[in-house]
């Protein structure tokens, strides 16, 4: 009898063991650490709004219960309480929140605050996709911390096959260079390792400007006259209100000014993918404008 109720004992706790080690989950973040959580995290902060709606994308909406502002899409994310914005962050009340997992802006939040928050011995995740690859492997990061892979692999394949057929229609179209406009005064811009600049490139259009250093530099008109693009993108008519008038600039010369979706393009969540089909799509009516 002892026997056999010491065989059970050894039973119950292999299986808990077993149990243990499965609910484990582990994820190496864009900063190259190793994330590593005793089980799938419950309690999330996310300190981006991309980050927030990644995270809805790989099904873990319901388990985030802190973020920033500018955190509104999908609708849900509006309702989920504020600890701050990318720049100052609330530290008392993002603790009180009690998370497990804290997914934060690489190069966006302040390191200063984020090192406190690490000091604290709650796991981070840092997160900076630098392309379209960047954001399939996110997604599926993320569900595997929250325990939603199956949602997560889900979504990222969609992205992927998205991608995938972008790439093979726009392979031998005809290179395009333009500016792409994200503010007008000072004139900024973005260079060839933005994500922007990913989907510009995936249409099959050249950043007239890749080669600067900044991630989001600053330019003059002198230097886009220059540059004489074929097309200046933006994200609304006002923006593009400057460059009306120059007639000896090809790209207002020839109608190619154009209102993009910057917000969608610049957030670097997986709406970036719709949000880049209808760029191409813009972009081919500039090539079909152009003299053969």
């Amino acid at each position: 009898m002892k026997a056999r109720r010491w065989r059970g004992w050894l039973l119950i706790a292999a299986w808990a063991w077993t149990a243990g080690a499965r609910a484990a989950v582990q994820a190496v973040d864009d900063a190259g650490q190793r994330v590593t959580l005793a089980q799938p995290a419950t309690r999330i902060v996310s300190l981006a709004p991309n980050l927030t709606e990644l995270l809805f994308s790989a099904g873990a909406g319901a388990q985030i219960v802190g973020t920033v502002a500018y955190s509104d899409y999908p609708d849900a994310a509006r309702r989920i309480p504020r600890v701050g914005d990318a720049v100052q962050l609330d530290l008392e009340r993002i603790v009180s929140l009690r998370p497990d997992l804290i997914v934060v802006w690489q190069h966006g939040n302040s390191a200063q605050q984020i090192a406190r928050l690490r000091a604290l011995g709650i796991p981070v995740y840092a997160s900076e996709p630098a392309d379209f690859d960047g954001l399939s492997s996110t997604l599926r990061r993320l569900g595997r911390l929250a325990g939603t892979e199956a949602q997560a692999d889900a979504r990222a394949a969609a992205l992927d096959r998205a991608v995938a057929t972008l790439r093979r229609r726009y392979a031998g179209a005809r290179p395009l260079r333009v500016f792409f406009q994200i503010w007008p005064r000072p004139l900024m811009t973005v260079n060839g390792h933005h994500l922007i600049s990913r989907a510009l490139a995936l249409c099959g259009a050249q950043n007239v400007f890749a080669d600067l250093a900044p991630l989001v530099p600053t330019v003059s008109e002198e230097a886009v006259v220059a540059a004489d693009p074929d097309a200046i993108l933006a994200g609304s008519a006002q923006g593009l209100a400057a460059w009306q008038g120059l007639h000896w600039l090809r790209a207002a010369r020839q109608g190619h000014l154009l209102v993009v979706d910057a917000q969608t393009l610049g957030r670097g969540s997986d709406r970036m993918v719709p949000a880049t089909a209808a760029l191409c799509a813009q972009l081919d009516a500039v090539r079909a404008a152009l003299p053969r």
